[in-house]
């Protein structure tokens, strides 16, 4: 599967070993930067990586910030992205099941890489399950 990875400075690291976590796993992923700890802004590189998904170019995108949270809102600003910061595998899951999230977002301050490997194991485990919950997204799509 292709799938681009960035992150903002907090990141840096995180995001080099998601990287390369996926890769060993079989899938395509394409480093969308920053490429040092060099201070970033993290709306760049998240806007960048939902642009890739929204064109079709990737099929998935990961996201780090310092808290996760930059970096989702960021991503939530372009159309047809669902970006979910998961904090845990079981939100993985959820984000996937319930929301149909095709960016998953992770906080570096706060998330261990353990944490991170079994919620992205869940992530791409996980089938969007349809249903109402098909409906409730429906409804979260830009309406302005």
């Amino acid at each position: 599967m292709k799938i681009a990875v960035g992150s903002d400075h907090a990141g840096f690291e995180l995001k080099n070993y998601v990287v390369e976590w996926l890769k060993e796993k079989g899938h395509d992923a394409v480093d969308m930067g920053p490429f040092s700890e060099e201070s970033v802004d993290y709306p760049d590189y998240a806007r960048k990586v939902a642009l890739s998904v929204a064109d079709g170019t990737f099929r998935q995108g990961v996201l780090l910030c310092g808290t996760g949270i930059g970096v989702s809102i960021s991503a939530n600003k372009v159309k047809g992205i669902r970006a979910a910061l998961a904090c845990n595998p079981e939100f993985a899951t959820l984000a996937r099941q319930h929301n149909n999230a095709n960016i998953i977002c992770f906080s570096a301050r706060f998330t261990d890489r353990e944490t991170i490997a079994r919620s992205l194991e869940n992530w791409f485990a996980a089938d969007f399950e349809g249903g109402r919950h098909e409906r409730r997204v429906n409804k979260i799509e830009p309406c302005c």
